[in-house]
C-alpha cells in the first residue's frame, strides 16, 4: 500500500530514508533525533550533520544512514507552534514536501516519517496531522512511494488528537441515541450486546432484509444506474471506471486517496481481483461519494454498512463530513485498536 501507519522505534524500521526531527543547529536533540543518533553512529552522523551547518524551519537536508537499516536520513527542522499566526503551517508543509523530493531525488522507493511537530514544538495534532496526509496525498498523486508513519508512542497515546475525540463524540452519540430508544421501546434500532447504535439513514434501505430473510432483494437505485449502466452485464470493475468518469475524478485521485496501490487498482479495473468490503469502502471515500452513493456502491460489490461495525461508523462520520482521505481514516482507526481499511 503506498501509504501505512505503524507502532515501532524508527530506528528499526527497514526503508530507504529514516526521517529524522533535526535540531535546527548541530547538536543532538532529544527523543526521535536522540535514538537516531544512538542508532546510526553518534559520532559519524554527527560529522555528517556538521557539514549541512544551521537548518532553519522548513528546510530539510540529507546524509548516509550508516549503521541504520537503510541508505539515506533526512534531517528535517520542524516549526515551534507560536499561535498560528506566523506561517507556522506553510514551514510544516515545506518540512514534509521537501523531504519527500529529496527522496525522490535520491531514488528512493520507500520513507518512514515521524508526525513531524506534534511533540515538544507543541503543533496541534489535528492540524499537523492535515498537513502530513495532505502532502502525502499530493505527493502519491504525481509519484510512487512506500511512505510509513511510524508512531512511538505508548499505544494508550493517540496521535488523532482533536480529530479522534471528534470521531469518538460522534460515536458516542449514536450509542446514546440507541440506548434511549432502546429504553422507550422503539423498533428503528438495532441492539445488540456489543453496542447500540441508531440505524443511520443510510441503511433504511437494508433495514427490512436484516429483520426479514424473505426481503433479501432490494430495487436498484435508479441515479446508481444512470451513473454505471446495467448491474448484470457490466463487471465491477466497469462500474468503478464508469463512476470515476461521472464524478469528472482522475484514476490517481481516486487510487490515492483511497491508498490502494496503482498496480492492485488496475488489476480492479480490470476485473482480476475481487474487492475485500475494506478495499470498496476505501474506494467509497476516493470516489468521494455521499452517503447513498457510497451504501449503494458497496451493494454493487456484493457487502452493506453494518450498525453494529465500529469500522464503518468511522467511516460514515468521514463520509458526512466529505473528508475524503483513507489515511485520515486509518490514522483514526488505528488509534481505537481498530484494522485500518488499508491492512492487507
Amino acid at each position: 500500500m503506498p501509504f501505512q501507519i505503524i507502532r515501532n522505534d524508527i530506528t528499526k524500521v527497514k526503508a530507504d530514508a529514516i526521517v529524522n526531527t533535526a535540531n535546527p543547529y548541530v547538536n543532538i536533540g532529544s527523543g526521535v533525533d536522540s535514538a537516531i543518533y544512538e542508532a546510526a553512529g553518534r559520532e559519524q552522523l554527527l560529522a555528517a550533520r556538521d557539514k549541512i551547518g544551521i537548518l532553519n524551519p522548513g528546510e530539510a537536508a540529507i546524509t548516509s544512514a550508516f549503521n541504520l537499516d537503510a541508505k539515506y536520513i533526512i534531517h528535517v527542522s520542524s516549526p515551534w507552534w507560536e499561535g498560528g499566526n506566523k506561517g507556522e503551517a506553510e514551514l510544516l508543509r515545506s518540512c514534509y514536501d521537501k523531504t519527500l523530493k529529496l527522496a525522490k531525488d535520491n531514488n528512493c522507493k520507500s520513507i518512514a516519517f515521524p508526525l513531524l511537530a506534534t511533540g515538544s514544538y507543541d503543533f496541534p495534532k489535528k492540524l499537523g496531522l492535515e498537513i502530513a496526509v495532505n502532502a502525502f496525498t499530493d505527493f502519491l498523486e504525481e509519484n510512487e512511494m512506500e511512505i510509513t508513519l511510524v508512531v512511538f508512542e505508548k499505544s494508550t497515546v493517540y496521535i488523532s488528537g482533536e480529530l479522534g475525540e471528534e470521531v469518538r463524540s460522534y460515536i458516542d452519540d449514536l450509542y446514546v441515541e440507541g440506548a434511549i430508544q432502546k429504553e422507550y421501546g422503539r423498533d428503528n434500532y438495532l441492539h445488540t450486546p456489543e453496542i447500540n447504535l441508531k440505524m443511520p439513514d443510510f441503511l433504511t434501505p437494508i433495514k427490512g432484509a436484516l429483520e426479514d430473510a424473505d426481503a433479501c432483494e432490494i430495487e436498484e437505485s435508479e441515479e446508481l444506474e444512470d451513473i454505471l449502466g446495467d448491474i448484470y452485464t457490466d463487471t465491477f470493475g466497469k462500474h468503478l471506471q464508469k463512476l470515476i468518469n461521472k464524478k469528472g475524478l482522475k484514476n490517481s485521485q481516486v487510487y490515492v486517496a483511497a491508498n490502494i496501490s496503482k498496480q492492485y487498482f488496475s488489476k480492479l479495473l480490470k476485473g482480476q481481483v475481487k474487492p475485500s468490503k475494506e478495499k470498496v469502502l476505501a474506494l467509497a471515500v476516493g470516489l468521494r461519494l455521499n452517503m447513498d452513493e457510497a451504501e449503494d456502491f458497496l451493494r454493487l460489490a456484493g457487502y452493506a454498512f453494518s450498525p453494529i461495525s465500529q469500522t464503518d461508523t468511522v467511516v460514515a462520520y468521514f463520509l458526512k463530513k466529505q473528508e475524503f482521505s483513507v489515511a485520515m481514516i486509518d490514522i483514526v482507526l488505528f488509534d481505537y485498536g481498530l484494522d485500518t481499511l488499508s491492512k492487507e
